[in-house]
């Protein structure tokens, strides 16, 4: 893996994008999206991960994040999600996308009946405040490129409410910009 793509200076700033296996669409209700909510509030409280920006839509979540561990962070945000993601899809009996899931895991990953997310969070260091704010439009702008709402501050799932409205949303915000 290439040094750009790797977390190489932790006390820096984050582009992550995290993908289910596939892009197969597992966040299609409120109880599942929660889950990744409870999990980084439990991040920011406990492991000192700063939300700079994010967005979680149906198949993957992007992130402007930083913090003091953010790889073993991240490591271990994704594995719990994926857990607790994966007990509740047991729970409401999907078992179709349970069988995907199954399906598409990597044959060395023996230690899982599954795979959730795809390996990797393919990290990028935001060097510049232009930098931080062409990532930040991209991902707020990926629900209206999708047709999931007119505007990015429609959606519930991002931050985009907190910079155009100032608006609190599901998530805190560590704005960069902010004296």
């Amino acid at each position: 893996m290439r040094s750009r793509y790797k977390i190489i200076e932790e006390d820096q700033i984050y582009f992550i994008t995290s993908t289910i296996v596939e892009w197969i669409p597992v966040f299609a209700s409120e109880k599942y999206f929660q889950i990744l909510v409870d999990s980084i509030k439990f991040c920011q409280e406990n492991k000192n991960l700063k939300i700079h920006a994010y967005v979680f839509l149906d198949n993957h979540i992007h992130l402007i994040a930083s913090g003091d561990d953010l790889a073993n962070t991240i490591k271990s945000f994704k594995m719990f999600t994926a857990k607790e993601i994966l007990n509740l899809l047991e729970k409401d009996q999907k078992h179709w996308l349970l069988n995907q899931l199954q399906c598409y895991k990597k044959k060395y990953k023996i230690s899982s009946e599954h795979q959730f997310w795809q390996e990797g969070y393919h990290p990028q260091m935001i060097d510049s405040e232009s930098m931080f704010i062409q990532k930040a439009e991209y991902m707020h702008n990926n629900p209206v490129r999708r047709g999931l709402v007119d505007e990015p501050e429609f959606w519930k799932y991002s931050s985009a409410g907190y910079y155009i409205n100032h608006e609190t949303g599901v998530i805190s915000i560590d704005d960069l910009f902010e004296d």
